[in-house]
């Protein structure tokens, strides 16, 4: 009985073994893209969505300054319309749900959600910033030593 002859070097088999192995990284890679392509959730500004507003319905993260004198209630009792600007440009959002402690007119925000098609942000959620001078309640009491105590421990812990 003879053996079939081995039509393949095993220098071509190895080579045939690493193509199929990058198809097979190209295509998973091209699913994940895919698959996390409606998952993304870019920042927008108030201006870069006057500018080139995102597609209606796509999730997006808006971010700016809540202008002064533009919260109010809306009659359900549960919403909240208020204005985001960024010195540039304005954008309309709504929110239904508990507001954050820290939010109030004229601090920042981050608001996640989708433009609505009459162009109205639609917030699902919002996150309301703080500014840079801010400084915690059990700091305020503190003398300078022993907030930069404080601070080393906790950097420490870290």
């Amino acid at each position: 009985m003879t053996t079939p002859p081995n039509r393949m070097k095993a220098k071509h088999q190895r080579l045939v073994l690493v193509a199929i192995a990058l198809v097979a990284l190209v295509c998973a890679g091209l699913l994940a893209a895919w698959a996390l392509r409606n998952q993304a959730s870019y920042f927008y500004v108030p201006e870069q969505i006057a500018a080139d507003p995102p597609e209606a319905g796509r999730a997006v993260r808006l971010g700016g300054m809540v202008e002064e004198g533009s919260i109010r209630t809306l009659p359900d009792g549960v919403t909240t319309a208020f204005v985001v600007g960024d010195g540039k440009a304005r954008v309309s959002v709504r929110f239904a749900g508990i507001l954050p402690d820290l939010f109030v007119e004229g601090s920042g925000v981050v608001a996640e959600g989708r433009l609505d098609a009459d162009g109205t942000f639609v917030a699902d959620n919002l996150l309301a910033k703080h500014d840079e001078n801010y400084v915690p309640r059990e700091l305020q009491e503190m003398t300078e030593h022993q907030k930069r105590e404080v601070v080393a421990e906790t950097e420490q812990g870290a």
